[in-house]
């Protein structure tokens, strides 16, 4: 036998006559070689790997390498190399890269052959699953752990989705994690970008036992919707059911994680309505998944906001389309009655609970939208409306900024419901409230009037004629036209979705959006 274990880098000629050599490996003597041989066998495997995994297809790796497919069918059949865990793994890369949905060529079918082994095992672990803890004599934790290792090279090959169910989906009797963190990474990263398809239960099952695999979902969501110009939130709502991320939220462990990378994201970003809007669908979507859940299934509330006010949580979950539209200014005056109780509280001390209570509320932002539209609409208590609507745009109450700001709220509620019954209006008579959102300094107060007038435009019955002119006066001279924009395609989803029947405020609401989209 020769000694000499200096190998020239892909020499496919020494490996080949080194594999026809050794054989199945039957004798001590080829034995005592091959192991001799594994770790150049292995850098040369790897090698190997990295200069065909590029691979456009089978074929042209063929081409490239003649020999390839006589070299890995020799090495498969050798006991002693595919005994050894980081040459089996390595084998299996490379026989990965001649894989072929088609095969057209005796190679690419050996090769198919070879890497459909590993789906026998789903037999093995679906068995085990019904065995209860009753495993130590079926499967152990580390061999579910090995083939989970042997899986990630080939994670993306259809025939093995079966497989990565059946692994996501098992525990065991072990309270440690069973199943590799490179396996699980890889997997949801196949996942995120498409490469694969999966169960939910089995994306679901990957997340709540990999944390990272969870942030990065969110993360990469976030990314998704701030990447592409979205012109209507059915889209962000479409990219979001796609993420399965509200559905996963079902799950209080999973809802309570992605609902703080928000908060964080909010925080990131100084508050901005955009990512604030996105955080609302999110939350529309969730409670949607939360209420289609089966019962026996379903948890209660508490376990999703355990440190809250249960009473005001069950009044911001309740969706406005489960009551009757004469109701929702009483439901109104009841949440700001019990936020303005929990608010004044002397125990609501810290900052941090205040903005914990706050972005509570925020999370359930199109309550918000609809207090802003029944103070026009509807006959409403205006203070406790404009309290609550206040407390949304300036939470903290230091030197006395909350108190200004209702006054200010109170100012121009008035003036506008002098003008709601006029049908002929000009922009002049809406002088005083565009001059307190051009004229103020305070982002708040400015945001909030932004609010109120963007409304009276749209619902008022003078405001349709005046509602292109006045908001492009306010968004040329403000830096308000994302603020007006993310409210005016709040309105055309909930609109959308209620089946509004005024069609002259939808029609006025496109125009606008079509508008603004250029703007912004």
């Amino acid at each position: 036998m020769d000694q000499d274990t200096t190998v020239p880098k892909l020499n496919f000629g020494y490996w080949l006559d080194k594999a026809i050599e050794w054989g199945q490996a039957t004798t001590l003597e080829s034995q005592k070689d091959v192991c001799l041989h594994l770790p150049q066998l292995q850098e040369f495997l790897h090698q190997l790997y990295e200069t065909i995994k590029h691979s456009q297809s089978s074929t042209v790796a063929i081409q490239q390498f003649p020999l390839i497919g006589q070299l890995l069918g020799r090495l498969c059949w050798n006991p002693f190399v595919i005994g050894y865990d980081e040459s089996q793994k390595t084998l299996m890369w490379c026989l990965c890269c001649l894989y072929s949905s088609e095969p057209q060529s005796t190679v690419e079918l050996k090769a198919n052959s070879w890497i459909r082994m590993v789906v026998s095992l789903v037999t093995e672990l679906r068995e085990n699953q019904f065995n209860g803890l009753n495993i130590q004599g079926s499967i152990s934790a580390s061999r579910v752990n090995a083939v989970s290792i042997f899986c990630v090279p080939l994670i993306t090959l259809p025939d093995l989705t079966p497989l990565l169910e059946t692994l996501l989906l098992y525990h065991g009797g072990s309270s440690k994690e069973v199943l590799s963190s490179e396996f699980l990474e890889a997997v949801n990263e196949a996942f995120l970008k498409k490469k694969i398809s999966l169960p939910e239960s089995a994306v679901f099952s990957l997340w709540l036992r990999h944390l990272p695999s969870l942030e990065k979902a969110t993360l990469h969501l976030l990314d998704q919707l701030f990447s592409i110009q979205l012109n209507s939130l059915e889209e962000v709502a479409c990219v979001m059911k796609d993420s399965l991320l509200p559905q996963a939220a079902s799950h209080p462990a999973i809802f309570r994680i992605v609902n703080e990378i928000f908060k964080n994201a909010l925080m990131e970003t100084d508050g901005t309505s955009g990512v604030m809007t996105i955080i609302q669908v999110f939350t529309q979507l969730f409670l949607q998944a939360h209420q289609n859940e089966n019962k026996q299934h379903k948890f209660p509330l508490k376990a999703y906001f355990p440190f809250h006010h249960q009473p005001l949580v069950r009044g911001l979950v309740r969706r406005p389309s489960e009551l009757p539209t004469s109701y929702w200014s009483q439901h109104l005056k009841h949440i700001s009655d019990m936020l303005k109780a929990l608010v004044e509280d002397t125990n609501v001390s810290s900052l941090t609970d205040l903005f914990e209570i706050w972005f509570l509320v925020a999370c359930f932002g199109e309550w918000l939208d609809i207090a802003a539209e029944q103070l026009l609409k509807a006959a409403v208590e205006p203070d406790a409306v404009l309290w609550l609507l206040a407390f949304y745009y300036c939470p903290k109450n230091e030197n006395q900024q909350r108190t200004q700001t209702m006054v200010e709220a109170q100012a121009v509620y008035s003036h506008l419901m002098m003008l709601f019954s006029c049908t002929d209006l000009s922009l002049k008579d809406l002088e005083a409230a565009v001059h307190r959102i051009t004229g103020i300094e305070q982002c708040w107060n400015q945001c909030l009037t932004t609010h109120l007038l963007t409304n009276f435009l749209l619902f008022s019955h003078g405001g349709h004629k005046i509602a292109q002119e006045c908001i492009y006066h306010i968004t040329k001279t403000t830096d308000t036209s994302k603020e007006v924009y993310n409210l005016l395609i709040r309105t055309a989803y909930r609109f959308n979705r209620s089946g509004e029947e005024n069609q002259r405020t939808v029609k006025l609401l496109n125009e606008l959006l079509q508008k603004l989209t250029l703007k912004v």
